[in-house]
């Protein structure tokens, strides 16, 4: 398969079972870019998890230490992120423990940011100031997909107008582009009065919060997938596709690579640790979509 896909040949690629990702790769090909549709999750996936040995931020992270929040209010939403931060990734609990504690770290951060009256012509500059960065190789990614017309799908528990404006601001923000996220509500006056339901977090990526966008619906024919995520949460993403046919799952192993390999290596097809850039998964989309 690295004769194909010489990225995959790179030291930071794992695959427990080669064989059957290269069946699967084969069939992406074989079944040509009509029924080809990308599914991505967007924090520490398309955007970089470090640089220079520091943490990159996620979308809320972008918001919570930028210069509209309050001391007292960056002081708060930190002390949430250390507190549910270790569960979220905690390798040893139950998904059914994480749900109902995902969901209250998310309700009190959006609540905090509230109470802040962000502006909604602050938030382009906020991204401006931030130090969010797409992985490496994200042009190319982006690019490709778009002059194929393989739609690609980004379903964030983030915020979705900055993830967005990072996109826009990165100029790749094309018309093959559909994002389901957190989004805020507006006041008449521009004012940060609320977030749009139904709440998205880590571990609801499925069909509970897309019931009536019917996105999947109208892409019916897109029946080979590939998914990128970063948690175990982004599993599930691919879940309201009505027929599935060949899916390729690709993880980014970010954090606490060691106590967590086994078990994204057991749920993901290729694994990528302490990668920080999209090489690998546009050596796979060079090969899928080549003439």
């Amino acid at each position: 398969l690295c004769l194909q896909v010489p990225e995959l040949a790179k030291a930071t690629v794992r695959i427990r079972q080669p064989e059957r990702v290269r069946e699967i790769i084969l069939a992406l090909r074989e079944q040509g870019v009509a029924k080809l549709q990308v599914i991505s999750d967007f924090d520490m996936t398309l955007s970089r998890f470090g640089c220079n040995g520091r943490r990159c931020p996620t979308s809320h992270n972008i918001l919570d230490t930028s210069r509209v929040i309050s001391e007292d209010g960056k002081k708060k939403l930190k002390d949430l992120l250390h507190y549910y931060y270790p569960i979220e990734i905690d390798p040893n609990r139950t998904l059914e423990e994480k749900r109902p504690l995902m969901v209250e770290w998310w309700t009190k951060a959006h609540e905090l940011l509230v109470q802040q009256k962000i502006h909604k012509s602050d938030i382009a500059q906020i991204v401006r100031e931030s130090e969010a960065m797409l992985r490496d190789g994200f042009k190319e990614f982006f690019d490709q997909l778009h002059k194929n017309n393989v739609p690609l799908f980004i379903f964030s528990a983030g915020v979705g107008d900055i993830l967005e404006e990072i996109i826009r601001q990165a100029n790749v923000f094309y018309s093959n582009v559909n994002v389901v996220s957190n989004y805020m509500g507006f006041s008449d006056d521009g004012v940060l009065t609320h977030f749009k339901g139904p709440l998205i977090h880590t571990y609801n990526k499925n069909n509970t919060v897309l019931q009536g966008t019917g996105y999947f619906q109208q892409l019916s024919t897109r029946t080979s997938i590939i998914l990128l995520g970063d948690s175990m949460g982004d599993l599930t993403m691919a879940d309201g596709v009505p027929r599935v046919e060949n899916i390729l799952k690709i993880g980014f192993l970010n954090d606490k690579v060691e106590e967590r390999r086994r078990k994204y290596l057991d749920s993901y097809d290729i694994v990528l640790e302490s990668d920080e850039t999209l090489e690998v998964v546009n050596g796979i989309l060079r090969y899928i979509l080549a003439e």
